[in-house]
């Protein structure tokens, strides 16, 4: 699969860098990149809601990572709540 915002040079330099960690070095660098992708998410749900409370924001994340029918049924408290 190819990333459409990276050039192909630059994709294979990071491939080689990915294939050059052991299996730990790899499960560390997701595990990072998931916390920068949920950082993100919450800094963008802030920006659009400057009014939500922390749990709030917290659902408002969460609503962008689940389906709408399964939050829906795990936090049915949070129908208004918009990411």
């Amino acid at each position: 699969m190819t990333a459409r915002d990276t050039l192909p040079e630059a994709e294979k330099v990071q491939m080689d860098i990915f294939r050059g960690m052991d299996p730990a070095e790899r499960l560390q660098r997701g595990i990072e990149l998931s916390g920068t992708c949920r950082r993100l998410m919450r800094e963008g749900v802030r920006s659009r809601h400057p009014e939500y409370d922390d749990r709030q924001l917290e659902l408002a994340v969460i609503r962008l990572t689940l389906t709408e029918e399964l939050f829906l049924a795990a936090y049915p408290e949070a129908v208004d709540i918009i990411p």
